[in-house]
Formats: structure tokens, C-alpha cells, sequence
């Protein structure tokens, strides 16, 4: 995937006031029409002006996207860090009039899921006049925010930050923060959203605020990773441990137990403890993937141990003989 850079396209420094982006657009969006464009690949100039557009007009997509940084040059390959939009809060911008599936693959890893490119879970927001008065529901907002696996098992209550946009004086976005506790639930699944009842955004006269939506994605962990409710759990083993079975204190996202490895295991088995996966109406499993590894031989006396443990075994883990006498 290739990088984009919005403000190359639209022929613009980073540091350009928000209104110069809308004059810059217009300009390019008349001289790459393809109704009356005669520029050469005028129609896929286009799309790129309008999807620079669609980044750099709102001021929280443009703030994300300077996030990123400038160290990627145009074209260069691009592949955005897992954790780039995390804690950033978006209220939704709205398209311009092109159809958004005709972006780029660039636009669509950075902000093609609901709570960018659609508009997050916005435009409730509505206007009643009473007596002088506009009063006006604040947007929903959304933002996505990381966790702890085990916070999942037992619930918890974190201070989150939460950074938003806001146009400065000289029309330039600016990075603002906020902190917030957040009561994480028991059994909270990746993906899963956490509502906030007027956390969103402020409403108009009398109106009421917005609801803040989280997306909640768990921290990445060594030796968890987490499918729905399923968890599974990579277990380090001697090879005698694995040959001869054993009892194993093992800490487990839920706490510890003593797991029984069953003789004879092998690298890549499975072991189900069932109900010990994420809590939910209907628990999910914990799988413990075996891992036999086996110990180097620095010192003569493990050499000897290897020599003395191969003469023990008539057994080839090749399943086929090397001796060029069988070719």
C-alpha cells in the first residue's frame, strides 16, 4: 500500500489554515472535472483531490492524519501503526459528493470503518427553535481505546485520555485533551462498544449533549491472543515435561492454576480448559498451545547429556532415512 500525501496532492504545507484547503480544492476539483477536464489522467487526479479533501477538511481526520507524521514520502509503502488513532475522539465529517468506495486503500486502512468514514455515530443532531432561541443535540463521538485482557475477566475502572481537535485562532488545528474514568465491564470483547450518556458533544442552548462511543481493543500480550470469547495461551514446555507429563502452575488471564500436561504432548497441541475464556452468558474457552523448546548445549556435561539422550532413542524426526545407501 502506498502512502498518501493529502497536502502534496492538493498542493499545500501542512501548516495551512483550514479555509485554504477548501480554496485549494475547488481549484483542483474545476481543472480535473472529467466533464470538462482535457488534463491527461484527469479523472483519477480527481478522485485523489477529492479524497485529500474528504482527510484535510475536517479538522479531526486532518489532526489524525498529522499524527502520522512526515517522514513517508508519496508512494512510499505504507503500513499505519496498530495503534495510531488510539484515544483520538471523532465526531464525524460527512463525505463530499464522491461515493467513498472509490478511495484509495491508504484512505480505507486509515479511516474506512464506522467511526471515521461514516461519520462515527453522529448526525442525530438536530435544531428546534424556542422563542430566540436555536437549541440543537450535540453529535454522538467515537474514539478507540485499548485495554488489559484481564480487565475483561474482572472488570475495572480506567482514567482514559481522550484527544480531540479544535480550529485555533489562526484557522490551524490543535491537539486538545480530556480525562475520563471509564468503568470497563466484565466480558468486554474486542470490538465491542462502551456507551457514555452525554460524554459526546456539547449540545446548542438547551440542547442535550452527544453519547461518547469507545472501541475497545485489547493491548497486545506475549503470550494471549483473544478470538470472540476464546482465549488462547502459549505455553513454553521442556521436551520432559512434554515427554513425561506434568504439573504446571501456569498464570492465566483469570489467575493462576496447576495444569496437568498429559505425557507424550506435543509442539502445537491443544489443551481446553472450558469456561475459562472471556466471561460471558455462555464463557468462552481457554486453549494452552504447547511449545517444546529445547535447551542449548553450552558445557560439556550438556553435550553429553544430548549425546547420551540420542543413543537412548532409535528416533528420526524426519520421518524418512539419510543414508545415501537407500537413494
Amino acid at each position: 500500500m502506498e502512502y498518501k500525501d493529502y497536502y502534496q496532492i492538493l498542493g499545500l504545507k501542512r501548516d495551512v489554515a483550514q479555509d485554504e484547503i477548501k480554496r485549494a480544492y475547488r481549484k483542483l476539483a474545476r481543472k480535473y472535472h472529467p466533464d470538462v477536464s482535457k488534463e491527461e489522467d484527469a479523472e483519477t487526479h480527481f478522485k485523489e483531490v477529492n479524497e485529500a479533501y474528504e482527510v484535510l477538511k475536517d479538522p479531526e481526520k486532518r489532526a489524525a492524519y498529522d499524527q502520522l507524521g512526515n517522514q513517508w514520502n508519496a508512494g512510499q509503502d505504507f503500513r499505519p501503526p496498530p495503534d495510531w488513532d488510539q484515544g483520538f475522539e471523532f465526531h464525524g465529517g460527512g463525505y463530499t459528493e464522491v461515493d467513498p468506495e472509490a478511495f484509495s486503500d491508504f484512505f480505507e486502512s486509515l479511516f474506512g470503518h464506522a467511526g471515521f468514514s461514516h461519520g462515527g455515530f453522529g448526525g442525530h443532531a438536530h435544531g428546534a427553535r424556542g422563542g430566540h432561541r436555536f437549541h440543537a443535540h450535540g453529535n454522538n463521538t467515537y474514539a478507540k481505546i485499548a485495554i488489559e485482557i484481564e480487565d475483561s475477566y474482572h472488570g475495572a475502572t480506567r482514567q482514559i485520555t481522550l484527544k480531540h481537535s479544535e480550529l485555533g485562532a489562526d484557522g490551524k488545528p490543535r491537539i486538545r485533551e480530556r480525562k475520563l474514568n471509564v468503568k470497563i465491564p466484565k466480558g468486554v470483547t474486542e470490538g465491542q462498544q462502551i456507551r457514555l450518556a452525554g460524554q459526546g458533544e456539547p449540545g446548542v442552548g438547551e440542547g442535550k449533549p452527544g453519547d461518547l462511543f469507545l472501541e475497545i481493543h485489547f493491548n497486545p500480550h506475549g503470550r494471549y491472543r483473544v478470538e470472540g470469547a476464546t482465549v488462547y495461551l502459549t505455553l513454553p514446555l521442556a521436551p520432559w515435561e512434554a515427554a513425561l507429563g506434568a504439573k504446571i502452575p501456569l498464570d492465566t488471564p483469570g489467575g493462576r492454576i496447576n495444569l496437568t500436561i498429559p505425557p507424550n504432548s506435543k509442539t502445537g497441541g491443544k489443551l481446553r480448559l472450558k469456561g475459562r475464556g472471556l466471561p460471558a452468558k455462555v464463557p468462552g474457552d481457554l486453549f494452552v498451545v504447547l511449545d517444546i523448546v529445547a535447551p542449548p548445549a553450552n558445557t560439556d556435561a550438556e553435550k553429553a547429556a544430548y549425546q547420551a539422550f540420542s543413543k537412548a532413542f532409535a528416533f528420526n524426526p524426519r520421518g524418512y532415512s539419510t543414508d545415501r545407501r537407500d537413494v
